[in-house]
C-alpha cells in the first residue's frame, strides 16, 4: 500500500484495512492473513489510547511518526499485539489489528500456534473451521501465528519483510459488509469505552471472541 493510503485520517484508515492482506516474509516462505477485524485509537482526546493526554514514552514514539509504521505493545506480559501508526505526525494515532483470516503458510501457524506434539502429523487440508479460526482470531494469536513482535517495532508497512497488500482481486457476489461497535477490553477508559471505533467484516467466522 502507498503513502496515499496510510495518509488517510484514522477511521478511514481502519476500515480500509478490512480485507487487506498482512503478510511476513519469512525462509519459511510467506504466512499471510486477511485482515478481518480492527479498532482504532485516537491519540491524545481518546482515553483508551496508549497516547491518551499527549503521552510520549519510549513505547509510544513510534506512534508520533509518519503513519504506515508498525507498532507493537505487551499485554499480560506475555502477548504481543499488532498495530498500524496512523494520522499525522505528532498526532499519535494508531490501529490495532485485532483477527485475521489465514490465507498463506497455514502450516506454518500450526506450528507457531501450537506444541510440536500436537502438530505432528496434523496438515492443512485436516483443519476443521474450529481449529483454523483458532489460528488468528485474537490480536495475541495473530502475531504469534505470523511469527511477529517487537523487533518490527518501527517498521515501515510498505516495505518487505512485514507488509500489507492489496489482495489479487476475486469475484464477489455480494460485497463484504462492514459492521462497527465498542472496543474490547477497555473498561478504564470511561466514555471512550462506547466509542464505535471496533470495525470487522460482518459475518466473518474469524473475528476474535
Amino acid at each position: 500500500m502507498d503513502n496515499a493510503f496510510y495518509n488517510q485520517p484514522t477511521l478511514a484508515l481502519a476500515k480500509s484495512l478490512l480485507g487487506k492482506h498482512l503478510i511476513h516474509e519469512t525462509n519459511q516462505g510467506p504466512i499471510a492473513g486477511r485482515i478481518v477485524e480492527v479498532e482504532a485509537y485516537m491519540g491524545p482526546e481518546d482515553r483508551a489510547a496508549h497516547s491518551y493526554g499527549g503521552r510520549r514514552t519510549k513505547r509510544t514514539e513510534v506512534m508520533f511518526g509518519p503513519p504506515g509504521h508498525a507498532y507493537f505493545f505487551l499485554i499480560y506480559g506475555m502477548y504481543q499485539c499488532f498495530n498500524v501508526v496512523s494520522g499525522p505526525i505528532n498526532k499519535p494515532e494508531a490501529i490495532l489489528v485485532r483477527a485475521l483470516e489465514p490465507v498463506e503458510g497455514i502450516n506454518v501457524m500450526i506450528q507457531h500456534r501450537f506444541q510440536k506434539k500436537y502438530t505432528e502429523g496434523l496438515r492443512e487440508e485436516k483443519l476443521t473451521l474450529r481449529l483454523k479460526k483458532q489460528l488468528t482470531n485474537g490480536p495475541g494469536k495473530l502475531t504469534q501465528a505470523l511469527g511477529i513482535n517487537q523487533r518490527y517495532y518501527g517498521h515501515d508497512l510498505r516495505l518487505p519483510p512485514l507488509h500489507i497488500i492489496e489482495p489479487p482481486a476475486t469475484p464477489l457476489s455480494n460485497p463484504p459488509v462492514i459492521a462497527s461497535g465498542p472496543r474490547i477490553n477497555i473498561d478504564y477508559a470511561k466514555e471512550a469505552i462506547h466509542y464505535p471505533w471496533r470495525f470487522w467484516l460482518e459475518n466473518n467466522p474469524y473475528i476474535s471472541q
